[in-house]
């Protein structure tokens, strides 16, 4: 055996593990790979971010405000609190209080009634226009329709929030131009939290994304700041934009119905009517009201059907409120078609808890339960999409998720800043002209 095989066998036994030179290359070129790829997400990153800042921080200024919304309508309302004409005095009968109102309206007939626990709350009457009234439900005066200052400003805040605020068919351009913002601050999220993972696994690449440094300045405070509030903020931030995406859009919303399962409705909402109605609903305790008398209501279906053998709205309230001792908020609906149940919304959260939401049927004739809808019964899809309605605001957990989406949306004005912070002394500070 010549020379050099005898040397070259004898090199193989001795470093058995030895590479080739293809093999040696492999990792490097998968680290190349990987460098490529984090650096066209970074640029990619980038520019997005550039791109929809102002959207972004509008969105963000926008739900900082309207952060409690609906304890500042309910704050604005205050003065609709009622007081017992004296100790004792029960509240007026539903019927009762809807004939009085409809009696004063030229509007058109009363649609709806809601009713609060609490017997001082004004009652809140839907009209056939449209028009909300609220009543005091012990006189029942009309108290007026809750145009309030406060409340005005938060609409107009919404509007912003919304659609940049804009009218006519300059709306539609706003919603779009909002919808691809929030679309492209949810690329921003996913492609932040890739960023964010540190390229090595030192302990201090890890503190440093999950901590603040005070001691830093300029960039690196900024890049500091960045990493840090991205992180912790990133979980709420992704249901409220991933939210905003399945209002804003359908196929976001039919994405919602294949990931659970179930196949895309046609339809918006499995009960339009009762879902879209967002004002909060304030009124009394129907069991501790007085007896009603013959109410408009029955009196209207006994003109169109010859009978009068329908029965009482109060009656039926009552009976909703028993089949939910634990009840905060009762809401009628008085369809026009007199074949059709009576739908009573029994509510024993905020308003804004669909899973504390159902819709109890009474027969019209019989006032017997003759059937159970609403969120109970709704498919799993439609049930995430409710929630998703809500924790958009937070409000779906109270109070609690409320002021976690407002810190989270003070966090997002604070990333738009130091990503606007750092791309400008990229380009134009002093880094970039090194």
């Amino acid at each position: 055996m010549p020379r050099r095989d005898r040397l070259r066998r004898r090199g193989r036994r001795r470093c058995p593990g030895r590479l080739r030179s293809g093999d040696r290359l492999r990792p490097a070129v998968g680290a190349l790979a990987a460098l490529s790829l984090r650096r066209a997400i970074f640029w990619i990153h980038l520019a997005v971010g550039v791109a929809a800042a102002v959207v972004i921080l509008m969105l963000a200024v926008t739900g900082v405000i309207l952060t409690y919304e609906a304890q500042l309508n309910q704050w604005a309302l205050r003065d609709y609190r009622a007081d017992p004409p004296s100790p004792g005095v029960a509240p007026l009968g539903l019927d009762d209080l809807i004939a009085r109102v409809a009696g004063g309206t030229p509007a058109g007939p009363v649609t709806s009634a809601a009713l609060h626990r609490d017997p001082l709350e004004p009652a809140v009457v839907g009209l056939d226009d449209g028009a909300t009234v609220y009543v005091d439900r012990f006189t029942g005066e009309r108290l007026g329709n809750g145009d309030t200052r406060t409340r005005r400003f938060l609409q107009n805040v919404m509007y912003w929030h919304r659609w940049f605020a804009l009218d006519g068919e300059h709306r539609i351009i706003g919603r779009t131009v909002v919808a691809i913002a929030n679309l492209g601050f949810l690329f921003l999220l996913v492609s932040g939290v890739y960023l964010w993972w540190p390229s090595t696994r030192s302990r201090a690449a890890w503190k440093h994304g999950l901590w603040f440094h005070p001691g830093l300045r300029g960039r690196a405070r900024d890049f500091n700041w960045h990493k840090v509030i991205g992180f912790w903020s990133v979980v709420p931030l992704v249901v409220i934009v991933f939210s905003g995406a399945t209002i804003s859009y359908q196929w976001a919303a039919d994405l919602v119905h294949r990931l659970a399962g179930d196949t895309p409705p046609f339809q918006q909402s499995p009960r339009p009517h009762s879902d879209a109605r967002e004002t909060p609903s304030v009124t009394p305790d129907p069991a501790t009201s007085s007896p009603a008398t013959p109410g408009v209501f029955a009196r209207e279906l006994e003109s169109i059907t010859g009978r009068s053998s329908f029965a009482e709205l109060q009656a039926l309230a009552a009976k909703a409120g028993a089949e939910t001792p634990g009840w905060r908020t009762l809401t009628i609906d008085l369809s026009e078609s007199t074949h059709d149940p009576v739908v009573v919304t029994v509510d024993r959260g905020t308003g804004r808890q669909p899973s504390k939401r159902e819709d109890l049927l009474f027969d019209r004739a019989t006032g017997e339960l003759v059937g159970r809808a609403g969120y109970p019964t709704f498919t799993r899809g439609f049930k995430i999409r409710r929630w998703l309605r809500f924790a958009h605001t937070g409000e779906v957990y109270g109070v609690v998720g409320q002021t976690i989406a407002g810190v989270v949306s003070l966090a997002v004005v604070v990333l738009v800043w130091t990503g606007l912070a750092m791309s400008w002394r990229r380009f134009f500070g002093r880094a970039g002209r090194t």
